[in-house]
C-alpha cells in the first residue's frame, strides 16, 4: 500500500495548482500541475514495472 499512497499523495499536493490554473487562471499553477503530472506518469510506470516484476515471480 505504500505506493498507493505515493500516488494519493501526489494527486493531493497538486490539488492546489488545479484549482488555481482552472478556477483563476494562474498560469504558474499550470505549469506546477504538468509537472506534478509527469511526475504522476513516472511514478505510475515504476509501479506498472514493479507489478509486472511480482507477477512474474510467482
Amino acid at each position: 500500500m505504500k505506493r498507493f499512497d505515493q500516488v494519493r499523495g501526489l494527486v493531493e499536493s497538486l490539488e492546489g495548482d488545479f484549482e488555481k490554473f482552472y478556477d483563476k487562471s494562474n498560469q504558474a499553477a499550470g505549469t506546477r500541475v504538468r509537472k506534478g503530472m509527469q511526475e504522476l506518469k513516472n511514478l505510475a510506470q515504476e509501479i506498472r514495472v514493479e507489478v509486472q516484476s511480482i507477477k512474474n515471480r510467482g
